[in-house]
Formats: C-alpha cells, sequence, structure tokens
C-alpha cells in the first residue's frame, strides 16, 4: 500500500509508503508500474549519494574497531541496539572474507 502524487501530466512526482499526506494524494498498489518507475529513478538519483553513505560506514565501523582496540572507549560504552548493529556488521564481514579472497589492490574479487 502506498500513496503518490501526480504532475499536472499525470505522473508521479511523490510517494509515500505508509500515509496519505492531504489533498492530491492517491492510494496505489505496492506494485503499480508508474510507482516503481518512480521508486527506481529516485534511487537512481541519488546513487553517488548512497555510495558515499555506505563509504563512510565503512570508515566509522573501522574507526571504532581501533578505538575500542585502543582501549578509547569500550564496546559496552555504546548502546544495546548499537551494540548489536556493530556486532551484525562484524559478523556480516567475517562471513563475507571467509568466502571470498579479496585483493583490495587490484579491486579484484575471486571466488
Amino acid at each position: 500500500m502506498a500513496y503518490v502524487f501526480r504532475s499536472a501530466q499525470g505522473s508521479v512526482i511523490a510517494a509515500s509508503a505508509t500515509e496519505n499526506l492531504g489533498k492530491g494524494w492517491e492510494f496505489i498498489e505496492d506494485n503499480a508500474k508508474d510507482y516503481l518507475e518512480f521508486l527506481e529513478g529516485s534511487l537512481a538519483e541519488n546513487v553517488p549519494f548512497r555510495e558515499s553513505d555506505i563509504q563512510l560506514a565503512r570508515v566509522l565501523e573501522d574507526l571504532i574497531s581501533m578505538l575500542i582496540e585502543r582501549n578509547v572507549i569500550r564496546f559496552t560504552d555504546f548502546p544495546e541496539a548499537a551494540q548489536k548493529r556493530l556486532n551484525d556488521r562484524q559478523s556480516m564481514r567475517k562471513k563475507t572474507q571467509l568466502s571470498k579472497l579479496v585483493d583490495e589492490s587490484l579491486n579484484i574479487i575471486f571466488s
């Protein structure tokens, strides 16, 4: 279930996954073609920003690990939700490293 706002020409120009935001917003099925095209277009426009977020997340993850290793902060200083996310990320990275050989200097992944 989603809601969309259309331009005067009828194309989707805004969307809300859960809320009717007022006058001019209409209900649309999640699998409606024009809704999916709008979402794909929105994601494509933000690719550089999303890629930057991913890279920054990796930097922050490495920084947190370094600070913990150097006893600047303790893992238990983080709220439980943050601890869970850090553990989940560390687990995912270990699984990925075990399943692939990575040569980061060449940007080549061998499976």
